[in-house]
């Protein structure tokens, strides 16, 4: 055997594995335990019943790794396993009812990424239950309305970027997984691990991270190293979860091996180290900076598919996209009437025309009595004309959103 010869037998963590590999053991939280019969993990399903069986580890033959669409075996004892108890759901309720509590408990999470960050720059410690409580109750507000933190999320103020795009990126995420339809705590863990993925820019120094130009090579590199400054913190910190570790670990990773810290490379990355980098690009470009504009969701879903699969995984790209829809909730769109209003609510039948919560009109330049209108029914045949921005109108896009969803 030479130097480069591939390992025979390789450990590795659960949110590591991906469709493809060939397993021969597997670790649980407790003790070791052998398959009765080896073989190929042919899907995402039997992955998520490994977590949930408590599985932490397992031994794999890199040799005998084969593309998921090939694979004709898989570990019977695992993929036999039976169903997990329907989770526990918060009851759903209208856009309405959730909306008010939905802000609160927004403004609460923002005030508890301050502390998080402040208590970071003086000690380098983090209160994970605290963080974990915030994440909770962001996973359970989308259980029962996933459409309000949605249109929180839209909701931008310039110079707080670094505490509202972790907080809406651990929105997104949570969104993203219950559309996947992954396991309760798996949402949860996910939904902790975006909330944390970038603190370690906290410790980047403030001339560096905030600078509005192009960053020099050395200065990059200063950035690049957010990441490995966070591990850092988070490693220290007591139970928390292997998959909350590697979402923070993995989310600017790339398939192409051009990301980083480590240039982990397509079959090194796992499904969330791929999900949590979609949904923290889609933000980072729609989101609104001091010394930048942000992009409509339209045009920044143009780039991450423009960018699969050479960056991004392309079907996890248009599992996104379909899930966000075409025009994401409390994005604000001009009508061809000239009518201004906020997405309400999807028609997944028909992408293009969701729901509109109109409040102003361009053609009279005032406000208008608010007024939703289903764009499939609309007697009008109103349509949508383009996404806007509010100052191109000089609205307070935060009082008419108050108006819209929560007076």
């Amino acid at each position: 055997m030479t130097n480069d010869a591939v390992p025979s037998t390789q450990k590795i963590a659960i949110t590591d594995l991906k469709p493809g590999m060939y397993v021969l053991s597997i670790t649980s939280k407790n003790k070791s335990v052998n398959v009765k019969t080896e073989g190929y993990i042919r899907s995402q399903e039997g992955i998520q019943k490994m977590v949930q069986a408590g599985i932490t580890h397992l031994t794999i033959d890199p040799n005998k790794q084969k593309q998921a669409e090939k694979i004709d075996k898989i570990l019977p004892d695992i993929d036999n396993e039976p169903e997990p108890s329907a989770q526990e759901k918060p009851t759903s309720v209208s856009l309405d009812q959730e909306m008010k509590s939905a802000s609160t408990l927004y403004d609460n999470a923002k005030t508890l990424q301050h502390k998080i960050l402040n208590n970071l720059t003086e000690s380098r410690s983090i209160n994970i239950s605290e963080a974990k409580e915030a994440t909770d109750a962001i996973v359970d507000s989308i259980f029962r309305n996933q459409d309000a933190l949605a249109c929180m999320s839209r909701l931008r103020i310039k110079d707080e970027y670094l505490v509202e795009h972790s907080l809406n990126v651990s929105i997104l995420m949570s969104i993203f997984a219950k559309y996947l339809k992954l396991d309760r705590e798996l949402i949860e863990q996910l939904a902790l691990g975006a909330f944390l993925h970038d603190v370690g820019k906290v410790l980047i120094p403030p001339e560096v991270l905030h600078k509005p130009g192009k960053l020099t090579p050395p200065e990059y590199e200063i950035i690049k190293s957010h990441v490995t400054l966070g591990m850092q913190v988070l490693q220290d910190c007591p139970d928390l979860p292997e998959l909350v570790l590697s979402v923070v670990k993995q989310h600017h990773e790339r398939l192409d091996g051009t990301g980083y810290p480590q240039q982990l490379t397509e079959p090194q990355i796992s499904q969330f180290g791929r999900m949590i980098a979609i949904v923290d690009s889609y933000d980072a470009m729609t989101a609104e900076r001091v010394y930048k504009a942000g992009m409509h969701p339209i045009k920044a879903f143009k780039i991450l598919m423009k960018e699969s699969p050479t960056s991004y995984d392309n079907e996890l790209v248009e599992q996104f996209v379909n899930c966000l829809g075409i025009y994401p909730i409390g994005t604000l769109v001009k009508l061809t009437s000239g009518k201004l209003g906020l997405i309400s609510k999807l028609n997944k039948s028909k992408p293009l025309q969701p729901f509109v919560r109109v409040f102003y009109n361009t053609r009279l330049n005032q406000a208008i009595a608010m007024e939703e209108i289903d764009l499939i029914h609309d007697k009008h045949q109103d349509q949508i004309d383009c996404c806007i921005r509010p100052e191109e109108f000089n609205i307070n896009l935060l009082r008419f959103f108050k108006r819209a969803f929560i007076e």
